[in-house]
């Protein structure tokens, strides 16, 4: 069973498991779906901007925190939560660091746990 705003095991697994995450951010039906890099960490998920354009998913969320995530055929209606808590941001910046240590990765995954990604932290919690 699974706690309120929070995925089912299955889907977490699958979150895990895969190395991006459809997602569109706001309830404005014209964002079109986006891809990004996802950990799962205490059975929670979350997301960092590498970026920030102006344009971006998260200044998107910032003003509209409702949207959706795509695992394999489901649209899961989400929140996106700012991330406070630095022990957390510790902890997805090591999550990031083990799931994407490819070379190619490498330099992304330094980038995104430097302040400027990691003050972008966001939880996604099922609505």
């Amino acid at each position: 069973m699974k706690s309120p705003n929070r995925f089912d095991d299955d889907v977490l697994a699958a979150l895990q498991k895969e190395k991006i995450l459809g997602i569109r951010a706001g309830t404005d039906a014209t964002h079109r779906i986006i891809g990004i890099w996802v950990v799962v960490v205490e059975k929670r998920l979350f997301v960092r901007s590498y970026s920030m354009k102006q344009r971006s998913w998260w200044r998107t969320f910032l003003e509209d925190p409702y949207g959706s995530i795509f695992v394999g055929e489901k649209e899961i209606p989400v929140r996106a939560i700012q991330t406070r808590s630095e022990r957390l941001k510790d902890l997805v910046s090591a999550a990031y660091k083990e799931k994407y240590n490819k070379p190619g990765d490498i330099q992304y995954v330094k980038d995104m746990s430097r302040k400027k990604s990691r003050d972008t932290t966001t939880e996604l919690v099922a609505v």
